[in-house]
C-alpha cells in the first residue's frame, strides 16, 4: 500500500502513544482519538510533526456510535481511507470484587472495551473490506494478559471485557481473511502506564512485578512494537493470533 494511514484510538497516552510515534517513524500518517485529554494529545501530534510526520487527533469517545462515524468520517476527509486500525481505547475502573459492582460500571466497562473496539472494527472493514472496493488492510486489538489471567480481587470485569476481545479478534480474522484483512490481538501484561492510576492503585506495577517471570513489569515501547509488526508485511500470513506481552505471565 502506497499510503499507510492509522487510527489509533486512546492515542494520547501510554500505548497508544507510543505506537502512534513508532507508526509515524515508520511512515503511516497518523490519527489518534483522545476522549476529555486534548493537552496530551497535541503533545503527541506535535511530537510527530516536528519528525516530518503527518498526524491528526481527533475528540472521539468510542462507545458513542455517533463519535466514531465522526471519527473515520474525519479521517476519510483529512488522510484518506484507513488502512491499519489499532482498537487500543480502554478503561478500568477502581479495584474491588465482583459483590462490590455495580450495573453502571459493568456498563462503562464493556461499552468502551467491547462495543468500542466493535463499532470502529466494523468502520475499518467497510473501507478496508476488497468485498467492499477496499485494498485490504490490519487491524491490531489490544486485549490483556487479564484476560487469562482474570484479574481476582481487582478487576474481574475489565479481564472479562478483554477475553470478549479475544473472541472478537479470533471470529473477524476468520470473517473477513478472504477480504484482505488480518485481524490480531495483543495482550499486554502489567505495562509502566497511568491506567493503573484508574484503578487506584498508581504504583501497582512495582508491587505486582515480583509475580513475573522475567521479574520487571514492561515498557509502552516494546508493546508498540509487537503491535506494529502484526500491521506490517513481515507478518503476512499471520491472523487470528495474540500475542502474549506480559514477561512470561
Amino acid at each position: 500500500m502506497d499510503d499507510k494511514i492509522m487510527i489509533i484510538t486512546g492515542g494520547s497516552r501510554g500505548i497508544g502513544a507510543s505506537t502512534a510515534r513508532l507508526a509515524a517513524a515508520r511512515g503511516y500518517a497518523v490519527c489518534i482519538s483522545y476522549l476529555n485529554n486534548r493537552p496530551a494529545a497535541d503533545e503527541v501530534i506535535a511530537a510527530i510533526e516536528e519528525d516530518g510526520g503527518r498526524a491528526l487527533a481527533v475528540q472521539a469517545d468510542v462507545a458513542q456510535e455517533a463519535d466514531v462515524l465522526r471519527l473515520f468520517d474525519t479521517v476519510d476527509r483529512e488522510l484518506g481511507r484507513v488502512t491499519a486500525l489499532v482498537n487500543n481505547a480502554g478503561i478500568l475502573e477502581r479495584q474491588m470484587r465482583l459483590e462490590q459492582m455495580d450495573a453502571a460500571r459493568l456498563s462503562r466497562v464493556f461499552a468502551a472495551n467491547v462495543i468500542g473496539s466493535f463499532l470502529c472494527a466494523r468502520e475499518a472493514v467497510r473501507r478496508m473490506s476488497t468485498r467492499q472496493g477496499g485494498a485490504g488492510g490490519a487491524i491490531v486489538n489490544l486485549s490483556s494478559i487479564a484476560a487469562k489471567l482474570g484479574a481476582p480481587e481487582e478487576y474481574v470485569d475489565y479481564a472479562a471485557s478483554k477475553g470478549a476481545i479475544d473472541s472478537m479478534t479470533i471470529g473477524l480474522a476468520k470473517e473477513v481473511a478472504a477480504e484482505g484483512i488480518r485481524v490480531n490481538g495483543v495482550r499486554p501484561g502489567v505495562i509502566y502506564t497511568d491506567i493503573h492510576a484508574s484503578g487506584g492503585e498508581p504504583g501497582r506495577v512495582e508491587r505486582v512485578k515480583s509475580a513475573v517471570p522475567m521479574k520487571r513489569g514492561g515498557q509502552a515501547e516494546e508493546v508498540a512494537q509487537a503491535i506494529l509488526w502484526l500491521l506490517s508485511d513481515e507478518s503476512s500470513y499471520t491472523t487470528g493470533t495474540l500475542i502474549d506481552v506480559a514477561g512470561g505471565r
